[in-house]
C-alpha cells in the first residue's frame, strides 16, 4: 500500500466521520449541525482565507496527475 493510497484512505475517513457527525447532530439537538459551524467560520475574513488556502492546497496535491 502506498502512501498516496493511505493519505487518500485517511481523507476519505475524515470525511466519513464528519458525515456521522453531521447526522448525529441533526438528529440530536445537544451539538451544532455543519452548516451553522460554518455559518459562524465564514464571518471572519482570516477564516474565509484559511478555508480557500486549504481548498487550493487540497486540490493541488489530489487534482494533478502525478508525474509518470
Amino acid at each position: 500500500m502506498t502512501s498516496r493510497l493511505v493519505t487518500i484512505l485517511g481523507f476519505v475517513l475524515g470525511g466519513l466521520a464528519l458525515l456521522v457527525l453531521e447526522v448525529w447532530a441533526r438528529r440530536t439537538d445537544r451539538s451544532q449541525s455543519l452548516a451553522g459551524i460554518l455559518d459562524r467560520v465564514m464571518e471572519r475574513r482570516v477564516s474565509r482565507l484559511t478555508i480557500l488556502l486549504f481548498w487550493w492546497w487540497l486540490g493541488w496535491h489530489f487534482l494533478l496527475v502525478p508525474a509518470a
